[in-house]
């Protein structure tokens, strides 16, 4: 078993800092995309079916996001 380098646990934090920040961008981008506001659906409206589909969407674009970075 390999020692314990520092350095892998910079990579990993850089790569998960990384992560999020694209999945932000990238969901801001949708926010934006979509003709209405999305958390005023969600919290205000009460909107259950696009909470999941936002949540679905949340899930997809992580999975994408962490192929691409792995």
């Amino acid at each position: 078993m390999a020692e314990f380098h520092p350095g892998f646990a910079l990579n990993a934090l850089i790569f998960a800092v990384m992560g999020i920040l694209i999945f932000v961008i990238a969901f801001v981008v949708v926010d934006k995309l979509t003709p209405y506001d999305l958390w005023k659906e969600i919290v205000e409206e009460k909107n259950i079916a696009l909470a999941i589909m936002v949540g679905a969407m949340s899930l997809g674009l992580c999975i994408i996001i962490a192929s691409a970075v792995h």
